[in-house]
């Protein structure tokens, strides 16, 4: 009984000091947010005893950032929007169909994601050059879509793959065609999936700045990454605005884990409690 005590003392303190880990950053981040900048010489640490909320507003106040923040949210939304339709049918199609040359494109697929998008930059440049799609949004979600699906698709196949084939049966004999075994039957079945291949592929997105300072010359299309050099810049001295701007840039993908958090867990953990 004193081992199993000992046992679960010791796992809670792992957990208590991986959460701290991870909540720390995050806390001085938004904490450093609300300082004075003259704070900051005295002691980098100290808490803000006096929040200074006018360092968002002159975030949000200076219209370029504001801009940097839209190009993000409508790159990273269309990227990850189509990833997932995309991710989902052929998840389906892969993991729930036996046909010949299944597993000649599922190969072909995961060869995907051992050539990284940045060792095609020539050719990508070349063909949206060609396409006309050169210093626009769409060319920047067609690349980011891409480079995301064969992870996705590989992501969704297996847990198409672990339905059981009695429930497509069962659907079928019910008269459900199979889009609506797909959209009714099984997509909420694999909504784990969805959530980790949805925040799998927002983090890179939206952390990117390679493809953007590639694909992207017109100031009015630059993403927050990119943004944020010249926020640097513009803001050098200014500590408290600095963070402010930070914590903006980093918020969206908070709110998604967020929003997503028992879902993803529940995909992570999914092989755990098969028997």
């Amino acid at each position: 009984m004193i081992a199993a005590l000992s046992s679960k003392l010791f796992f809670r303190a792992v957990l208590v000091f991986i959460a701290f880990m991870v909540l720390a950053p995050v806390f001085f981040l938004f904490n450093s947010a609300l300082r004075e900048d003259n704070s900051f010489a005295s002691n980098p640490f100290m808490l803000a005893r006096d929040p200074q909320w006018e360092n968002f507003k002159d975030v949000w106040s200076d219209g370029a950032f504001a801009i940097y923040l839209k190009n993000s949210l409508v790159v990273t939304g269309g990227a990850l929007i189509l990833t997932v339709i995309l991710a989902l049918g052929a998840g389906f199609v892969l993991g729930r169909y036996s046909f010949k040359g299944n597993g000649l494109i599922y190969g072909f697929v995961l060869t995907g994601m051992l050539v990284p998008a940045k060792l095609a930059i020539l050719p990508l440049f070349i063909q949206l050059k060609w396409m006309q799609l050169l210093d626009s949004h769409i060319g920047l979600i067609l690349v980011y879509t891409s480079g995301a699906l064969p992870a996705a698709i590989f992501i969704m196949s297996g847990f198409f793959k672990a339905l059981p084939s009695d429930l497509d049966n069962a659907a079928r004999i019910d008269g459900a065609s199979e889009f609506q075994l797909l959209r009714i039957v099984l997509t909420p079945l694999v909504r784990p999936g969805l959530a980790i291949v949805a925040i799998y592929s927002a983090i890179p997105i939206w952390n990117d700045f390679f493809l953007p300072l590639v694909f992207l010359q017109s100031p009015e299309n630059k993403t927050i990454m990119q943004g944020l050099t010249v926020f640097f810049g513009q803001y050098a001295s200014q500590w408290g605005v600095l963070f402010a701007g930070l914590s903006m840039a980093a918020l969206p993908l908070i709110v998604l884990y967020l929003a997503l958090s028992e879902q993803f867990i529940k995909g992570l953990t999914a092989g755990a409690v098969k028997g």
